[in-house]
């Protein structure tokens, strides 16, 4: 009689555990100086004495080096994090599943502390997902932070070094705030082939 009575205990709280556990499986299982060159480009004078000049972006990142190596890290970090979390997945399932086949042997109490412990990792396997999210979210604005600082502090460096612009602009495929501009005043090789080998420097050290 006892044996039966802790069985439909069993039934009962495994309904309870389902609903959490559900949430979770949905949202899881569903699918860093060196000197700069200073051969730059003749400026292109302007109307007013202003000299401009603009950097093709989205060519920058393709070709710098170190954005390059950046994005694959950002990945592996990625894949690592979302592993961890099948794995605590996988994990939890097991021990819930176990808990099914064994549980009716346990007495009441134990079966109490059981139920109690996989409802709180349930309770955390349903926001597991949104926390793994964030930390990469995390890592990647603090990435780009990085990224864009060097940048920016390169070609203010590019800029006074060869005193030549009053403006670099910046050109993008799919957010730029010009229509057109004269190809003779790109500079995106330049700050290209300067930024790889100040990473190079900095990287080799």
């Amino acid at each position: 009689m006892e044996n039966k009575t802790n069985k439909i205990l069993i039934a009962c709280n495994a309904v309870l555990l389902l609903g959490l556990i559900g949430i979770y499986i949905l949202h899881f299982t569903s699918a860093p100086k060196s000197k700069v060159n200073t051969e730059a480009a003749a400026p292109l004078q302007k109307e007013g004495g202003l000299t401009v000049a603009y950097v093709n972006t989205d060519t920058l990142l393709a070709k710098y080096q170190y954005a390059i190596d950046m994005e694959k890290e950002l990945l592996a970090y990625k894949d690592q994090q979302e592993a961890y979390g099948r794995k605590q997945m996988e994990q939890f399932q097991a021990d819930y599943q176990n808990y099914l086949q064994n549980g009716a042997s346990m007495t009441l109490t134990q079966q109490q502390q059981k139920e109690a412990e996989l409802k709180q990792r349930a309770e955390k396997m349903s926001t597991l997902e949104q926390e793994l999210t964030a930390k990469i979210m995390e890592r990647q604005m603090a990435e780009n932070t990085k990224l864009l600082n060097a940048i920016f502090a390169f070609v203010r460096e590019y800029n006074a070094a060869n005193q030549q612009f009053d403006i670099i602009l910046r050109k993008t495929f799919e957010n730029s705030p010009t229509l057109y501009l004269n190809p003779a005043m790109d500079i995106t090789d330049e700050i290209v082939n300067g930024l790889n080998e100040e990473y190079k420097n900095v990287k080799g050290k």
